[in-house]
This record gives C-alpha cells, structure tokens and sequence, in this order.
C-alpha cells in the first residue's frame, strides 16, 4: 500500500507551507511597519506585530501537523487520538481556505489547496483505527474464529 509515501509527502508539502507561510506574514508585517499603514486608526506597530504573531502560530500549527504525518509515516502506524483530530482540523482549515481563495486568488489557489486537503484526508483513511485487526488476520496471526454455537437438536415426534 502507498500510505507512507503519501503521508511523507504530505508532511513535506505541509511544512513547506508553514515556511510559507511564516515568511508570507514576516514580509506582509515589514510592509505595513516601513510603509506606516493604518487601518481604522490602529497602531501600525501593533498591526506588523500582530502580523508577525499570527504568521508564527499559523506555522507552528502547520509544523506540528506536518511532524504528526511525518511521525506515521516513519512508524506505520495510525496518528493517536489528539494527531487524528489535529489533522482532521486541518483538513477543514485548508476546506475553507480553498472556498475563499476561488474569489480571492483565483483556481490555482484552489487547486493547491484541495491538493493538500487530499493527501491530509488520503493519510488520515490510509492510517485508519481498524487497519491493525485487518492486518494481523491478514498475515495469519489473529485468533481463529470462534466455533458457530451449537444449536439444540430438532425432536422429532
């Protein structure tokens, strides 16, 4: 089965994002701090800052996803608990992010977007709960199956 070349890429392609997506929010916040934008009046300073915050949080959530598919791929073996929700949760966000970006970015973005969507949610079916009693009947060493219980004999009259 191709689940651990597929979560390999998907945990690279996910942190290649996160440094995108650090780097995408450091520039964005260099901008509005040497441009000295304001937006409502807000304090430019506060903005860039802000920026910079939201840029690392973003990405340390991204690497964090990214470390979890790579830690099954490496392991074979299922994401736990808190790794199968922290996946599912960005299977959702990057969901949304490819709804917002057809109208914002364009159909490229959206395809990127739903690119990652699949190989997060390939991983998460491929590395499913039940695969590990599916794999051990597969290679002979499950329990043999318990005997059909005995019925009581028909009298006959």
């Amino acid at each position: 089965m191709a689940r651990r070349p597929v979560a390999w890429v998907a945990a690279i392609v996910l942190f290649a994002e996160a440094l995108g997506i650090v780097l995408m929010n450091w520039f964005l916040g260099l901008v509005v701090d040497r441009q000295d934008m304001s937006l409502a009046g807000l304090d430019p300073r506060a903005m860039s800052v802000g920026a910079w915050v939201a840029g690392g949080i973003f990405g340390l959530y991204l690497a964090l996803c990214a470390f979890v598919l790579a830690r099954a791929a490496a392991t074979d073996r299922s994401p736990g608990t808190v790794g199968r929700i922290l996946l599912i949760s960005a299977a959702v966000v990057h969901g949304l992010l490819g709804a917002f970006a057809i109208g914002l970015v364009g159909w490229l973005a959206f395809v990127l977007m739903m690119v990652v969507l699949a190989l997060i949610v390939l991983t998460l079916v491929a590395y499913d709960r039940r695969d590990g009693a599916g794999t051990a009947a597969a290679n002979g060493t499950a329990p043999p199956p318990a005997p059909p219980a005995s019925s009581p004999e028909p009298t006959t009259p």
